[in-house]
């Protein structure tokens, strides 16, 4: 194959799995296949900026290997100089273009040698140390690049160690629901002559006091403790983290748990600067949102939250980052259908053919996040949703989300 028209070896940092999946998707199928995804030996890096710390990696990254074309994906124009930028959300057209672009000075800077010469004031006695043997090895050949090695996209040392935080999240399935979200005895939250009283109160949960604990914060740009009796929460503003003590069992435990009946004091006060657990700990960071998001899964039970009116309609502002949360059953879909417009959860669970379960405990999670809410246009009510038709010309980028939606944990 023409070295000039054979995919391009590219390699991705500041992605998640899910990401990196759909990436190479993206760029075999609407791209052509005019680039493949690679660990090693990568030649051209794409970066994903629009993360923590990105930008004092990719600094880091040109230092090192100036002469590698890189393609930065970002939301914000970036003007740098020795790279090339793609504005997100992503156009086939744009990648192209830059990964053409990067070909281009790829096929440059092998053409030109990359020398490295001694200092001045060595150069001399370096070389007079060197055998035959060691000159001939340490002689650079012109024609052979140099073999440059990627490291994994982490800010630090420590940043690579918070697994919770960076581990690919769950898909649950069907029968995977009532043993991991749990459910509430003596209610069927399925049948409809029981909705009215398929309901919690978020505030009787840790899930409440959590979403309170993170507006001081995030008011104030301080690192605060949450004291509850239990594993001190700390949570951490400007990383957008939360650190727990405490595996998805317990939290889970805890978090369906009524606080309102039980004397348990909740406060808010600075962290324990004596404390060396976090170093000791780094594997136990989470996304503040996609812990929020299971403690509402964790307290909801397949129910919906009492500030919701069943009989009206519900709307969801945009879509929720799968890339980070817990993906409860039919998740994908019951967010395409409410994309489009505002629906009653009743009237989401029909036209999906699901249980209602599935659609309580999403809009209980999206609600939390503030992805979510009762829809007050009275437009919103005055006419009944269309229909779902049938697309018998679904596009690729529907087809990916459908494959995602169909996973099976």
């Amino acid at each position: 194959m023409d070295e000039n028209n054979s995919p391009l070896k590219v390699a991705l940092h500041g992605m998640d799995e899910r990401s990196c999946k759909v990436m190479g998707i993206y760029l075999q199928g609407p791209c052509k296949g005019i680039a493949v995804v690679v660990n090693d030996d990568a030649d051209i890096d794409i970066f994903n900026v629009d993360t923590v710390n990105a930008g004092k990696l990719l600094d880091e990254h040109l230092a090192k290997q100036p002469h590698k074309p890189i393609i930065v994906l970002s939301f914000q124009d970036r003007k740098h100089e020795k790279v090339l930028h793609v504005r997100k959300p992503i156009t086939i057209n744009d990648m192209v273009a830059s990964l053409e672009k990067a070909r281009s000075l790829l096929g440059k800077s092998q053409k030109t040698p990359i020398h490295t010469f001694p200092s001045p004031d060595k150069s001399i006695s370096d070389n007079k140390q060197l055998s035959d043997s060691d000159k001939k090895t340490e002689t650079t050949d012109p024609s052979r690049p140099i073999k440059q090695t990627l490291k994994p996209f982490v800010t630090d040392a420590g940043e690579q160690k918070k697994t919770s935080r960076h581990r690919p999240q769950i898909e649950l399935i069907d029968k995977s629901f009532d043993a991991f979200i749990g459910n509430v005895p003596g209610i069927d939250v399925n049948d409809p002559k029981q909705f009215s009283i398929a309901t919690y109160n978020p505030k009787d949960y840790f899930q409440s006091h959590v979403e309170s604990a993170y507006k001081v914060c995030q008011a104030k740009g301080k690192i605060r403790q949450l004291n509850s009796g239990w594993s001190p929460l700390l949570i951490f503003p400007h990383s957008r983290e939360v650190w727990l003590d405490a595996d998805d069992n317990k939290l889970r435990a805890f978090a369906g748990l009524a606080l309102n009946s039980l004397d348990i004091k909740i406060s808010i006060s600075p962290p324990d600067p004596g404390s060396s657990s976090l170093t000791r700990g780094l594997e136990k960071f989470h996304d503040m949102d996609a812990f929020l998001w299971k403690l509402a899964c964790w307290a909801s039970k397949g129910r919906y939250p009492d500030f919701l009116d069943i009989k009206r309609p519900v709307y969801l502002k945009s879509w929720p980052n799968f890339t980070r949360l817990l993906i409860t059953p039919h998740a994908l879909r019951i967010s395409a259908l409410l994309i489009q417009g505002p629906r009653t959860l009743p009237n989401v669970a029909e036209v999906l053919n699901i249980k209602p379960q599935y659609v309580f405990v999403f809009i209980s999670a999206a609600c939390a996040l503030n992805l979510a809410g009762q829809a007050r246009r009275e437009v919103d009510e005055l006419f009944q949703p269309p229909e779902i038709q049938p697309n018998k010309s679904q596009g690729l980028m529907s087809r990916i989300i459908s494959q995602l939606g169909t996973t099976k944990a």
